[in-house]
């Protein structure tokens, strides 16, 4: 396709989107802007863009398709703002926000004078962040949602699709209504939690000196999204505020039956309730990317000698098989002593299984 792109926000989502539109097409220009000038340079620098936006303005009113990948309450005040430009009657705007009433409702000052909004959440993401993370893989095969304004055309839904089709994403269209009450529920209310176990930890710690490094093994683990940045979550908390107040209503009356259970002392309810969470949860998809994005570790269970990591970092650079992250596990709740190496892919994790198979007789665990 051809035609003048402007994304708005460069960093991981706006940057790779970037690269995926400008590998499937070539012939297009892509304009980046951003208030954070040093993000911008960076993208211009890497060749992710063609063209650094001076004017907000000027750019989006020569653009063909503008993707607003800025956080959501910075997305309402440029849908605001746009409504004074004078821009292409045929322009496609989309967006990347994890919300989408409040988006979809700010468009209809835009949808009013006959421009086409179609809201979009990839799900998809990376334990970096900012332009320089941004990479053409981020979401191949992740879920990538629309939800399509009142009165959009279906050609304008296909025409978003074709220029998003080098991320190989699988596009799910939805209600504004719906994406909100699904995201709340799998990605949303699940950073509440993680956040307020940490909490808990950070108060014990006071009177548990022990407690921090304990908690560097699996409790670190299972609330690694609690590392998410603070303002994005702000910002979504406040927008799907309805809907979390809703599910946090119902986990308060679901921790209530649970103290009920082990107040009662009731053994087979309490089997019953973890055997009831641990089927669902062994029945969920192993290789989909969701909403949450994955972290694909492999355990080493290495001896304690110098040079052990190393080696085993050696072996992988050998075949060329790229890491995120490298740690010591001290404890663990079943694993002792380990060597933690995180991937960006399932593929990447499983090439390191098969060569350290070949190379070791280290005990070997997936994360």
């Amino acid at each position: 396709m051809n035609g003048t792109v402007l994304i708005i926000g460069m960093g991981l989502i706006g940057g790779s989107l970037a690269l995926c539109i400008k590998k499937e097409h070539p012939n297009a220009k892509i304009i980046g802007h951003d208030v954070n000038h040093k993000e911008l340079r960076l993208g211009r620098s890497l060749g992710f863009i063609d063209e650094m936006s001076q004017s907000l303005q000027h750019a989006a009113e020569q653009a063909d398709l503008i993707i607003l990948s800025t956080p959501v309450f910075q997305t309402e005040k440029i849908i605001e703002q746009f409504e004074a430009f004078s821009l292409k009657e045929d322009v496609l705007i989309t967006d990347t926000g994890s919300t989408k009433e409040p988006i979809m409702k700010k468009s209809e000052l835009l949808t009013r004078k006959g421009i086409q909004f179609i809201g979009g959440h990839p799900m998809a993401g990376s334990h970096k962040s900012g332009v320089a993370a941004a990479k053409e893989i981020l979401f191949e095969n992740a879920f990538y949602m629309l939800t399509p304004g009142s009165g959009t055309a279906g050609e304008n839904v296909r025409e978003l699709q074709e220029w998003l089709k080098g991320t190989h994403a699988k596009f799910l269209i939805v209600e504004p209504g719906e994406h909100d009450e699904l995201t709340g529920i799998i990605s949303h209310f699940p950073h509440i939690i993680a956040a307020s176990l940490v909490h808990r930890a950070k108060v014990s710690s006071a009177s548990h000196p022990y407690l921090r490094r304990l908690a560097a093994g699996g409790f670190r683990d299972i609330t690694r999204i609690a590392s998410s940045n603070p303002t994005m979550w702000k910002d979504i908390t406040i927008q799907n505020r309805g809907v979390l107040l809703s599910l946090l209503e119902e986990w308060k009356l679901e921790m209530e039956e649970v103290a009920s259970l082990v107040e009662m002392n009731d053994e087979q309810r309490i089997y019953d309730y973890f055997n009831d969470a641990k089927n669902f949860r062994d029945d969920l998809p192993i290789l989909e990317k969701g909403a949450i994005p994955s972290f694909y570790d492999l355990f080493v269970d290495v001896p304690d000698y110098p040079g052990v990591i190393s080696e085993v970092t050696g072996y992988l650079a050998q075949k060329k098989i790229s890491l995120t992250n490298i740690r010591i596990m001290e404890t663990r709740e079943d694993i002792y002593g380990v060597l933690v190496i995180s991937f960006q892919t399932s593929e990447d994790r499983e090439r390191a299984l098969h060569c350290l198979k070949e190379k070791t007789n280290y005990e070997l665990f997936l994360g």
